[in-house]
């Protein structure tokens, strides 16, 4: 029998990563369920990804050896608590519902074995397979344990290890609500552009490839943005007025301040 990876919730994340998992190969369509029961999200599964779907989230926990959880926090305890008995240490369980700490989904659990429980916080541009994942294994957790979650993940993107479950909420506020922040720069740089007697679309399509393209020089070039930024500045030059002006308006400051308020937000939401 084939080892079932199952979704126990069909959203937009689950269909994100989905889409990701089947392009990338990273796990057999044919051994791919979903579980929702609203009829418009399996059709999705069903009618476009090609997977086998069921109203039934009892059917995908019982059959699943990889489960992820990707119901809305709020529904995760009552589903947690109705199909305790059906999570079995010898099922994998990767949760992907922000700000549900693993120690609230083994008690809802309720086993008295320690299961294998991976939590997970990804990001919107999984929808893209760019998204920014970062995860927290639990004890019960082994080397092949990890090896499978970060084939899945990483269809989606990059994925990386915390060393503690808390420092997820660090990640919340910085790839979690990070490409909201990201938005607000692209989109001030487009108006930036506007005022300067850009067209509008011009001006939007101009700052989001360059955010894209800063984004790759950092990751695949291997640059500290430090030196990104001294790259592209020369004496009395254009972007040294630039970055001046930044700084004296406190954009820096607000960031790591809008981090800070984010990260604070997803403890106060995991009490």
């Amino acid at each position: 029998m084939s080892d079932v990876l199952s979704f126990v919730g069909a959203g937009k994340m689950a269909e994100a990563l989905a889409r990701s998992i089947c392009a990338k190969k990273a796990w057999p369509r044919r051994d791919i369920l979903a579980a929702d029961p609203k009829a418009d999200r399996r059709d999705v599964f069903h009618t476009q990804l090609q997977l086998r779907t069921t109203p039934e989230e009892r059917e995908a926990i019982a059959k699943g050896s990889v489960i992820i959880l990707a119901v809305k926090p709020q529904v995760l305890p009552g589903v947690l608590k109705a199909h305790g008995p059906l999570f079995t240490p010898e099922k994998l369980v990767i949760s992907i519902a922000a700000g549900y700490p693993i120690a609230k989904i083994e008690a809802s659990i309720g086993s008295e074995r320690r299961l294998p429980i991976i939590r997970v916080m990804p990001n919107l541009a999984a929808t893209v397979g760019a998204a920014a994942s970062a995860y927290y294994p639990n004890g019960a957790v082994t080397k092949r344990h990890r090896q499978v979650a970060e084939r899945l993940l990483g269809s989606a993107g990059l994925v990386v290890e915390v060393e503690e479950e808390r420092h997820l909420d660090a990640v919340t506020g910085v790839s979690g609500s990070g490409p909201a922040f990201v938005a607000l720069v692209i989109e001030a740089l487009a108006d930036g552009g506007v005022l300067a007697g850009l067209p509008r679309d011009k001006a939007l399509v101009l700052a989001a490839q360059t955010a894209l393209g800063a984004a790759k020089l950092v990751l695949q070039g291997q640059l500290h943005p430090a030196l990104l930024k001294d790259m592209v500045c020369t004496p009395a030059g254009t972007t040294v007025a630039g970055l001046r002006a930044l700084e004296s308006a406190g954009a820096r400051s607000a960031f790591i301040e809008a981090v800070k308020a984010a990260a604070d937000r997803a403890t106060e939401l995991g009490k």
